[in-house]
């Protein structure tokens, strides 16, 4: 088993920031990946970003890039993600997860679930 706890959601203005964070424990995280995905209200959960935590390797939807960063610290087990130039499109729970067998960037394809955390932008 895996336990994932997201934060640093929060209410933000049109084009301000936030640091979201996931902190993992439990099962060896060795070989996996771990993706943010966030869920607008009745839309579909989307992928949004995710980092391989041996190599590093990043990866982003198109409408993100240039505007977030994924990282990762592995001493602390945790991923971040920076979010810059937030609109209100990005409103959304944001929720990470963490894959073992892929594709990163399919839902699907993830194998344990944090609880999300909120993101509002205000126009």
């Amino acid at each position: 088993q895996v336990q994932l706890g997201e934060s640093g959601g929060g209410l933000v203005h049109a084009g301000g920031s936030l640091r979201l964070s996931c902190a993992a424990s439990g099962r060896t995280l060795s070989g996996t990946a771990i993706g943010w995905f966030r869920q607008a209200p009745g839309k579909e959960r989307e992928f949004v970003s995710a980092i391989t935590l041996s190599a590093g390797s990043t990866y982003y939807a198109d409408s993100m890039k240039g505007r977030f960063t994924i990282s990762r610290d592995n001493a602390k087990n945790t991923v971040y993600l920076q979010m810059n130039s937030l609109k209100p499109e990005d409103t959304a729970v944001y929720y990470c997860g963490v894959t073992y067998r892929g594709p990163y960037y399919r839902k699907e394809g993830y194998d344990y679930w944090g609880q999300g955390t909120q993101v509002t932008v205000s126009s």
